[in-house]
């Protein structure tokens, strides 16, 4: 369908694989016995931050569970996780508080 074979698909895909994992282990491998410095430490704790809404923000504003339209209870949903991590300031239960959310709002709104 596309014009690639099957070998160059995997061959890409094998490549691509190749090179992140040597991307990852040059930081790693190489410092991975070292002590970082302070200035990495206090950057790298903003990880989860960046990467969680960047995860689910697609989810919630374009989901495949409503064939691309915004809905109404992910959106209730994102509202209580968010507000959840802010009054606990704890990624675990702004997740729970966010699931819940979702679930109950899924059994109110039908």
């Amino acid at each position: 369908m596309n014009g690639y074979s099957d070998a160059l698909v995997w061959g890409i895909i094998a490549a691509l694989g190749v090179g992140t994992f040597y991307l990852r282990f040059s930081f790693l491998g190489f410092l991975g016995d070292r002590q970082l410095p302070e200035w990495a430490l206090r950057y790298l704790r903003y990880t989860p931050v960046a990467v969680l809404p960047g995860l689910v923000a697609p989810l919630v504003l374009w989901p495949s569970g409503t064939g691309g339209e915004t809905d109404p209870a992910r959106l209730i949903a994102a509202f209580a996780a968010l507000g959840v991590g802010v009054m606990t300031r704890n990624t675990l239960w702004a997740i729970l508080g966010g699931l819940g959310a979702l679930y109950l709002s899924l059994w109110l709104v039908g």
